[in-house]
């Protein structure tokens, strides 16, 4: 346990970036679980509702995971490799499809 002012401090603040950052990364998780699930629906009946479903879901994982890591939460490389393999889950079905 802490036993300065500032150790307690900075226990306080740290404990607070802690839960902003555990928000921000299960909120990436969700939409990343909602895109997964958006392109499973997408093979199984390709239309062009479904794609442009796939592709918004997609495009707000993005801003998302830009988001966390412009805040520091994510670091930039880890959330290019979830962009990456985010990306490579859509594009062997659209390039079928066309």
């Amino acid at each position: 346990m802490a036993n300065t002012k500032s150790a307690l401090k900075r226990a306080g603040i740290a404990e607070r970036n802690r839960l902003r950052n555990k928000s921000y990364k299960s909120a990436v998780k969700t939409l990343m679980k909602k895109y997964v699930n958006a392109v499973t629906v997408y093979a199984a009946n390709p239309t062009a509702e479904l794609k442009q479903e796939a592709e918004a879901r997609l495009s707000e994982t993005y801003a998302k995971i830009d988001k966390a890591i412009k805040r520091g939460v994510l670091h930039p490389n880890n959330g290019a490799r979830k962009k990456s393999r985010l990306a490579h889950r859509l594009k062997p079905l659209t390039q079928t499809a066309e």
